[in-house]
């Protein structure tokens, strides 16, 4: 009888345990998602302020628009515009996905700064990259894969220097250029890289679809 009670008793607790992380995860507000749709002329946003609105736009379609969203791009150095890193728009963290999930509680842990959080790597997977909508995006091995996410950025999060067209320059081209993409699900291309995987095509929206992407990018709540 009383092995019983024990083995009840412990299955309660299990369950209760179980339904407050339940709980505490969906009371996290989301502050990270994938665009569910992209802007529909390839990787011409509107330079970063169309993608930042198209963010915005995405956000309060679901309840979050009382949060500031920026997108996860970075510009490069132009004549009388200094380079924007991408990491330096998104704010500190933590960001959580739409469904109340870790994604990462730090910059530093998001791009890996040190030596011990590149190989713990962050939480951003398939399965918590997800939309604004909690929808997971297809990756490598799904028919589309629109695993491609616009990015213009170096692993550790900051603009490129040199003088390729990273960013089909900065996110006002739908022709010529190439940007630079991260995988969502982080496999696929001999990589894992979210931010940094290999440099698209083209600009223009076949361009982005013929090499797994659908003009996606992420968004991340800065406040």
């Amino acid at each position: 009888m009383k092995k019983t009670l024990f083995l009840v008793a412990a299955s309660t607790a299990a369950v209760l345990a179980g339904s407050y992380v339940t709980y505490a995860a969906q009371q996290r507000p989301m502050t990270f998602f994938v665009t569910s749709v992209g802007m529909g002329k390839g990787a011409d946003l509107g330079g970063l302020a169309g993608a930042d609105a198209h963010c915005q736009q995405l956000a309060a379609a679901v309840g979050g628009g009382n949060k500031t969203w920026h997108a996860y791009l970075s510009t490069q150095a132009r004549p009388g515009q200094p380079a924007v890193n991408a990491r330096d728009r998104i704010g500190a963290g933590p960001w959580y996905n739409s469904k109340g999930q870790p994604i990462s509680d730090t910059q530093s842990e998001l791009h890996g700064d040190t030596l011990v959080e590149a190989q713990r790597g962050s939480n951003l997977f398939k399965q918590s990259a997800l939309t604004e909508k909690g929808q997971v995006v297809n990756g490598f091995g799904d028919m589309p894969n629109t695993h491609d996410m616009l990015t213009g950025s170096q692993a550790d999060g900051r603009a490129y220097t040199d003088n390729a067209d990273h960013t089909c320059n900065n996110w006002t081209s739908s022709g010529m250029g190439s940007a630079q993409l991260g995988h969502s699900d982080r496999s696929g291309g001999g990589g894992t890289s979210w931010n940094s995987q290999h440099a698209s095509r083209g600009c223009s929206q076949p361009d982005l679809v013929a090499t797994g992407g659908a003009g996606l990018f992420y968004c991340f709540a800065i406040n």
